[in-house]
């Protein structure tokens, strides 16, 4: 028999009459065993349910998925890499020396010298910040003019959704190398404008991919309850549709930093990329091309691996981060 003048972990009242609803009170007793009891809540049919906050559910579910794990692992590693990288390994990445010119690897050169004789390992870490800053600056603004426009096509629909939707296979017939080329011809290129190019085409598929969801989200009987108690549509579209989105948005947005990636490894490999002496991965990869027949292995495939390797991460992080999406929405 338990002691009466012993607190038990859970305080229930015991004077309330049939019927009535019992309520639980958490009593601390200073032991890490009972004091878990009190993440304990009862719900209107008398079950006892732990709740757990939402976050640590999330980072749960996340941890699970062992391969997007790595991928965040891989992904803080090459930033750091890119943007860390500099300042522990010092390079003179300004002047060129011919006398260093296609240098193989060794003690000096880890990772070789490029054609300008410059550090081959030095010049990825500089390619790797403005590709990353693409990559993730493409995915942020692209993504959410994406989601906006779409949402607005998608919920409103009729002669709004024509409209809109019209403008938008507009914008999808204009060749997207046509247009960089017609812009590098008028305008000197830099990371801004090619940020800003990069954006005006990539948000195109997110419009069309949230506005499809939008048309089936609508006819939801949430939205038709909140329709008929008189909220606004703007509430409505962020309130009660935009978080149903969220699984779709996220996995977009983090294959939206692959591609903006692949699409600034593109250009760059037809030379329309940041001025000298900035340069990217894209550069790097054409001038190993063009360098490969020479047996300068050492241009190509450290530019090459480091593209795919980051490409891939976003892509499985995406996975992930889909994953923990939708099982949260589940339980709502």
């Amino acid at each position: 028999m338990n002691d009466s003048s012993t607190p038990s972990p859970l305080d229930v009242t015991s004077s309330a009459d049939e019927g009535d609803v019992l309520l639980v009170e958490p009593v601390h007793t200073g032991s890490p065993t009972q004091d878990a009891l009190s993440d304990f809540r009862v719900t209107d049919a008398g079950e006892i349910l732990q709740t757990t906050p939402p976050w640590r559910a999330a980072l749960a579910i996340f941890f699970e998925n062992k391969p997007a794990v790595i991928s965040v692992i891989v992904l803080v590693l090459i930033t750091l890499f890119s943007f860390v990288g500099p300042l522990l390994y010092h390079t003179n990445q300004i002047a060129s020396s011919l006398l260093y010119q296609s240098h193989p690897p060794g003690a000096k050169f880890p990772l070789g010298a490029t054609p300008n004789g410059r550090d081959e390992l030095g010049r990825l870490m500089v390619g790797g910040q403005s590709t990353l800053e693409v990559g993730f600056a493409v995915a942020i603004f692209a993504t959410g003019f994406g989601v906006v426009y779409g949402l607005v096509s998608g919920y409103f629909g009729g002669i709004v959704d024509a409209v809109l939707m019209r403008i938008l296979d507009a914008l999808l017939s204009i060749p997207f190398l046509f247009f960089v080329v017609l812009l590098a011809s008028l305008v000197v290129p830099n990371l801004l404008l090619l940020i800003v190019v990069i954006s005006a085409v990539s948000w195109l598929s997110t419009a069309r991919l949230v506005r499809g969801e939008a048309l089936s989200l609508r006819t939801r009987d949430y939205v038709k309850a909140a329709e008929g108690f008189g909220a606004k549509r703007a509430w409505i579209q962020f309130r009660h549709i935009a978080p149903n989105l969220l699984g779709v948005v996220i996995v977009n947005g983090t294959l939206k930093v692959a591609d903006a990636i692949l699409i600034f490894a593109s250009i760059g490999y037809l030379g329309l990329s940041v001025p000298p002496p900035a340069t990217s991965w894209g550069v790097l990869l054409s001038a190993g091309i063009n360098n490969l027949f020479d047996g300068y292995w050492w241009q190509l495939w450290p530019a090459g691996a480091l593209i795919v390797i980051t490409v891939l991460a976003a892509a499985i992080l995406g996975d992930g981060l889909r994953d923990v999406v939708e099982r949260r929405l589940q339980k709502r």
